[in-house]
């Protein structure tokens, strides 16, 4: 059995707790080295094998895991955050099925939720924003064009963008055409992390503060009014609200 487990942002402590069950049992682990903690692998039992793969192909992951599938082992193929955002993880699934390997996708804690966490917000305001997009600038990974960040901005919503750091220039030129007006952003780098960073602005300011903090990689970008904005409560613990576990007051 393989299992694709989300290792959360950075925290060790934000896995999940049957991801570090499974870890603990695991005979093979493949790590995401260039982001996942490697502190995880102080959980691992003493003669675990272990696999950066910064370094590796697809071909060579999947080589690691059909070798340890014909000896009977646990793999577990660790990534940073929830392994269905940006993990890559359809590839190396449709790889196994080749081989009829079996596997199990355990989630975790993502990056944008431990980047809403750190500046301690909350995504879905109401009158603000119901809707939470997560997206990211065109790179050597190309996006639809009808998924373009300046198309997506035009909704209004709440806004998580991922991998798009090292372009801050652009991604601040798209959002304000799409916006169409200067609104709250935060850039949270290395969220989770011991030496996490944030930076507070406006799309006025954060490409210059961004740059001034010397930030290039390892950052989730928060863009929407949710950041610093008047709202309307909760209908849900309104004391005159109805619903099937209250009566509320007339």
């Amino acid at each position: 059995m393989v299992y694709f487990i989300g290792a959360g942002p950075g925290d060790v402590d934000l896995i999940t707790v049957k991801g570090r069950r499974i870890l603990e049992q695991a005979d093979v682990v493949i790590y995401a080295g260039s982001l996942v903690n490697n502190r995880h692998l102080d959980f691992c039992k003493e003669y675990v094998e272990t696999y950066n793969s910064a370094s590796m192909t697809l071909g060579e992951v999947i080589e690691v895991m059909r070798k340890a599938e014909e000896k009977g082992k646990l793999t577990v193929r660790l990534h940073t955050g929830d392994p269905s955002i940006y993990g890559a993880i359809k590839e190396q699934m449709d790889e196994l099925e080749k081989y009829s390997i079996s596997y199990e996708v355990v989630p975790g804690v993502s990056s944008f939720t431990g980047a809403a966490a750190a500046i301690k917000k909350e995504f879905t305001l109401p009158s603000v924003s119901q809707t939470v997009i997560l997206t990211r600038i065109e790179g050597r990974t190309p996006v639809p064009k009808e998924q373009d960040l300046e198309i997506l901005a035009r909704c209004n919503a709440s806004m998580a963008i991922f991998l798009s750091i090292g372009m801050i220039d652009k991604v601040v030129e798209k959002l304000k055409k799409g916006y169409g007006r200067n609104v709250p952003i935060a850039v949270v780098e290395k969220a989770t992390w011991e030496d996490e960073r944030i930076i507070i602005g406006t799309l006025d300011d954060i490409e210059e503060k961004v740059k001034e903090a010397n930030i290039t990689k390892f950052a989730q970008i928060l863009v929407g009014d949710f950041i610093d904005c008047d709202y309307d409560k909760s209908l849900l613990y309104d004391k005159r609200f109805t619903h099937m576990f209250r009566q509320g007051e007339k």
